[in-house]
């Protein structure tokens, strides 16, 4: 079904608000809640933390595998419950040792990767206070927090960010492994695919110890994906599940071989994955919001949409918000599809608070559901920013949703053509190649791009699958035309 139109109004932003930058923003949130330098610096961060609550009367169970310490500096993904220990524990410690660099950076890293897991921006500006503390107290050669701001620039999606403050930190530490897999996430999103691999190729030539190979084998898995390396991206991560240390960490691994059945269509083993990593870990929330992808495409829909509500309620990312929306839609549940578009306009609201760019996700919304045109001044401002595939692919299905397919197929060609740095085997972007071509006139690209679309994945999207299926249709067979006369 095509998806149902808003008028002008009910875009997220009526009008196109006066945008802080990244870097004001940062320095708000830190002149605010820093106060001075110095002693008056430490009682200003001090200050934020949550007020130290009375002990139980029993200790809580410790999570399962190494101490939360070890997973937060180590890179590797950590069980939720260890998380919140760890920040309990180091924030009862800086009150009475408040000029301790190391627990400072270990304290924002650990808000960080909370934030990243639970989808609570509100931890992003703590985590920038934390870890501007530690560089107060140790200004110079202070890798830890350099890459804990890396981590919060990523999660943040500023990538610029993150790549400057990781080199700067590989700089004080080339041997530090996880320094390097910040830089893969930071040069992915800015669309520095070479940058990617050679970093990729100098974090595999280095010594890493046995427990820290699973966390690169992940890493590798996700470079060889941006390749469309399919076969060697799903062999590295199902190494790294096999190797994982914890059930956390195995369930990260799972996930993300989840999500690889998914993108080649096999439903089947895709939720397998996200089953078994939501049995090692009930707090795996993209898991959760996996089996609902799944779970949809295989016509359980009932479980699908009681699925993604759970996953939203521990993790409410914009992204599975606008993914059940369109669920909601695809079911003809118009009224609950507008319901999670406007939870999606408010998660907005609440992500840019705690410094996080929403623009791709809003984008996307806009350009099918809202304001396309808003759609495309959010994304142009992002492809200048991070001209990464994603946003590329966004802004062409942007530009064709608001009537401009010329310039909509330069975008889709750099999101698809693999000489133009599209090396990822996406259905959704090889499905808006398809159609923006179909608006063209360009019928047999348009006809190939379509069939591809539904090879690669059938169930790519609940709205948009059909869509393709009756624009391949509408297109009929090639043209038996006659050999040419020679």
């Amino acid at each position: 079904m095509e998806n149902e139109q808003s008028g002008p109004g009910t875009s997220l932003v009526a009008a196109a608000p006066r945008r802080r930058s990244r870097v004001l923003r940062r320095v708000l949130v830190t002149l605010v809640t820093a106060g001075t330098a110095g002693a008056a610096g430490y009682v200003g961060v001090l200050m934020l933390l949550p007020p130290p609550q009375p002990p139980p009367d029993r200790p809580p169970a410790p999570a399962p595998g190494p101490p939360p310490l070890t997973t937060v500096t180590a890179g590797v993904p950590a069980a939720l419950p260890g998380l919140t220990a760890l920040i309990r524990d180091r924030e009862l410690y800086l009150r009475t040792h408040p000029r301790d660099a190391q627990a400072w950076a270990v304290l924002g890293t650990a808000y960080v990767e909370r934030g990243r897991r639970t989808a609570d921006a509100g931890n992003f500006p703590r985590a920038e206070n934390a870890l501007q503390a530690s560089l107060r107290e140790q200004p110079t050669a202070n890798a830890q927090a350099l890459e804990g701001l890396a981590a919060l620039a990523n999660a943040r999606r500023d990538f610029g960010e993150a790549k400057r403050q990781g080199e700067q930190a590989l700089t004080l530490q080339p041997t530090r492994w996880t320094t390097y897999a910040l830089l893969i996430e930071a040069y992915t999103g800015l669309g520095d695919y070479a940058a990617a691999r050679g970093t990729l190729d100098k974090l595999m030539e280095l010594r890493t110890s046995p427990a820290e190979r699973p966390a690169v084998m992940a890493r590798a898995s996700a470079v060889y994906r941006d390749r469309g390396w399919r076969e060697d991206a799903a062999a590295q991560v199902a190494d790294a599940a096999a190797t994982a240390a914890t059930p956390a960490e195995q369930a990260a691994y799972l996930e993300r071989a989840g999500q690889l059945a998914w993108e080649r269509g096999d439903r089947e083993d895709a939720l397998r994955h996200f089953e078994a990593a939501v049995r090692l870990d009930p707090d795996q929330r993209a898991a959760l919001a996996g089996q609902g992808r799944a779970l949809a495409a295989l016509g359980r829909t009932a479980q699908a949409v009681d699925t993604y509500v759970l996953a939203l309620a521990g993790q409410p990312s914009p992204q599975y918000v606008l993914e059940l929306g369109e669920l909601y839609e695809s079911l003809g549940m118009l009224p609950e599809a507008r319901a999670q578009y406007d939870l999606l306009r408010q998660r907005a609201d609440r992500d840019l608070a705690g410094g996080v760019d929403d623009d791709l996700v809003i984008g996307q919304y806009e350009a099918d559901h809202g304001d396309p045109q808003e759609a495309v001044r959010r994304l142009r401002d992002e492809w200048e920013r991070q001209p990464g595939i994603e946003v590329a692919d966004a802004l062409g299905w942007a530009l064709y949703r608001s009537g401009d397919p010329e310039e909509a197929l330069e975008y889709a060609e750099k999101a698809t053509d693999k000489t133009k740095g599209g090396g990822v085997r996406s259905a959704l972007y090889v499905f808006h190649r398809g159609m923006i071509e179909r608006d063209l006139g360009e019928y047999s690209s348009a006809r190939r791009h379509l069939k591809e679309a539904l090879q690669v994945n059938p169930y790519f999207s609940p709205i948009r699958a059909a869509e393709a299926r009756r624009a391949l249709q509408s297109l009929g067979d090639p043209p038996d035309d006659p050999a040419p006369a020679w």
